[in-house]
């Protein structure tokens, strides 16, 4: 049987204990501060210092660890393979990769890997993790229209190459004329090019003023349109495409004069 004595001690040790916690805690939190301050006068290994501090004081401290990966993330130069800039791109990729084995759904995460995907031009790995985005997220437009982007770069490239092997100019009227080489891409874009669509119509189901969805919806179907069968086919795609562009082109007219009537938009000049 444990004595008062014995039961006062075990007090005193979890108050100590607590009380260190905490001041560990706080720790952190200072760390974090000192981090976001650098953080915005761009002072990004500073911040990343101050970053990394605060997650190996708390290492549960989730918010300091999405600042640490964001970090990293900020002195990445997409493009540029230099052993240093492809180092800040694994960093912060591991740094958000911890963070969602503590928040498998956080969305912040889960965007900036696909971004950093995207920018490493690594289509099928970005599109993995935008497929992930929306899936935690159905509401995330943005994840729903690079999803499209990345159906149309997967498509484009290959189909400008096969109109060139054929001798087609890019301005030249479709569809490919080559039967064989049409259906082996058919067979290969079509879902891609398909799936891109759908994605763009749900970005624009969630914002239908998104006119970045309405450019990439007339790309696709450009796409879509040299993968048909027939002339007739071609020309409807085109004339969907042709229309994307006037969609987009109002949308754009709307929302700039919109612009203008609102406090503080643009105001024209008086004439004298």
């Amino acid at each position: 049987m444990r004595t008062r004595s014995t039961l006062a001690l075990i007090s005193v040790a979890a108050l100590l204990l607590v009380s260190a916690t905490g001041c560990t805690q706080l720790k952190a939190r200072d760390q974090l501060n000192k981090g976001v301050h650098a953080f915005k006068l761009a002072k990004y290994a500073e911040a990343v210092e101050h970053f990394r501090t605060a997650t190996e004081l708390d290492p549960e401290f989730h918010t300091a660890r999405l600042y640490l990966a964001t970090a990293y993330m900020s002195q990445y130069i997409p493009g540029a393979d230099s052993p240093e800039n492809l180092e800040m791109a694994k960093n912060a990729f591991d740094e958000f990769n911890k963070a969602l084995e503590k928040s498998p759904n956080d969305t912040v995460a889960i965007a900036s890997i696909a971004s950093l995907f995207f920018h490493q031009k690594k289509w099928a790995e970005s599109e993995q993790w935008y497929s992930r985005l929306v899936k935690a997220d159905p509401e995330n437009k943005v994840g729903y229209y690079t999803l499209g982007v990345i159906a149309w770069t997967k498509s484009f490239q290959q189909r400008m190459e096969a109109r060139a092997k054929m001798g087609m100019k890019p301005e030249d009227p479709g569809p490919l004329k080559d039967k064989k080489v049409r259906e082996e891409l058919k067979a290969e874009l079509l879902p891609i090019v398909q799936s891109g669509i759908d994605s763009l119509n749900k970005a624009l189901q969630i914002d239908k003023e998104y006119d970045d969805s309405m450019a990439y919806l007339n790309l696709l179907h450009r796409e879509r349109a040299d993968l048909q069968e027939t002339t007739e086919e071609y020309k409807k795609d085109t004339e969907i495409a042709d229309a994307w562009v006037q969609k987009t082109l109002e949308i754009k007219k709307i929302k700039a004069a919109r612009l203008e009537k609102a406090p503080g938009g643009i105001v024209q000049e008086a004439t004298q």
